[in-house]
């Protein structure tokens, strides 16, 4: 990814870092420093209204300390052909959905320091049309002895499959992003639409309403409209995106050498994070 941050404006958003190294990162986040730029990286799970309520409650100490917090994200692959391509992705699975389960669980536990990443990944159903990774599970260890857990897919049928899970020493809490916002239905012929990459609408199925909200979508942009207009602080910035683009590093590397990576984690020579995967 290449960005040209002369022609960008006052305010930059960064999906995702997709073919970004290390480097080029922190170039831009020192680049937009200097010049005043907002630069903001677009992470939808930190306006998730589901979500964001687990934190609040977490935060209130509702689960005393809290030791573990897992969130999944699952389908059946992206829509989008270039997502199978890691020479223009960077990456699969990992890439495209562990980059907000990283994000979300240093977020819930208050952005500690990501201290090892443990990951291990494979192509099991999508061989014919990517080298990416179509699964993948990662352990992060966390400054405090917090741990996350990340599961992503791209080979579960079925449609989008969100959810976290929280746990601490004195309460669990448990959050599933769209199933408790769905209509159980069953229907012979079919219908329009149910839920994002759901493949089909018969048999059983089940719809989504104010699905957008549900991920908090509006939420997140109505955010960063009021930062350009000096009402608020960046809840999203260029160093949340370094911090997971760092972690997804050390998932590849960790999952290429069969090993725990320790961070700080600085790969050199490496153009792409699926790189330390597939030249293993």
């Amino acid at each position: 990814m290449t960005l040209d941050i002369a022609a960008a404006g006052k305010h930059v958003v960064c999906e995702k870092p997709f073919c970004m190294t290390l480097e080029e990162a922190e170039e831009m986040i020192a680049v937009c420093r200097a010049k005043g730029i907002l630069l903001f990286y677009a992470e939808e799970l930190y306006f998730t209204p589901k979500y964001v309520k687990a934190k609040e409650m977490a935060d209130q100490g509702a689960f005393g300390k809290v030791y573990s917090v897992k969130q999944s994200e699952k389908h059946f692959g992206p829509h989008s052909a270039w997502f199978w391509d890691v020479e223009r992705s960077g990456g699969g699975a990992l890439m495209d959905l562990g980059c907000h389960g990283i994000a979300f669980c240093w977020w819930f536990l208050g952005k500690p320091a990501i201290k090892s990443v443990l990951a291990q990944m494979g192509t099991y159903v999508h061989g014919q049309k990517t080298r990416g990774e179509d699964d993948c599970v990662i352990l992060l260890e966390f400054e405090g002895g917090a741990r996350g857990m990340v599961e992503d897919s791209w080979a579960r049928r079925g449609g989008m499959d969100d959810k976290i899970e929280v746990f601490g020493e004195g309460g669990a809490c448990y959050a599933n992003l769209l199933m408790g916002n769905a209509l159980p239905t069953y229907s012979e012929h079919g219908y329009g639409y149910a839920v994002e990459k759901a493949p089909s609408t018969q048999g059983w199925s089940w719809p989504v309403y104010e699905e957008l909200w549900n991920y908090g979508f509006p939420q997140e942009m109505a955010h960063f409209s009021r930062c350009v207009r000096g009402k608020e602080e960046p809840l999203c910035t260029g160093e949340d995106g370094r911090v997971v683009l760092e972690a997804i590093y050390a998932g590849y590397a960790s999952a290429g050498q069969g090993k725990k990576i320790g961070l700080p984690f600085r790969p050199e020579g490496v153009k792409k994070p699926i790189d330390l995967w597939l030249e293993r």
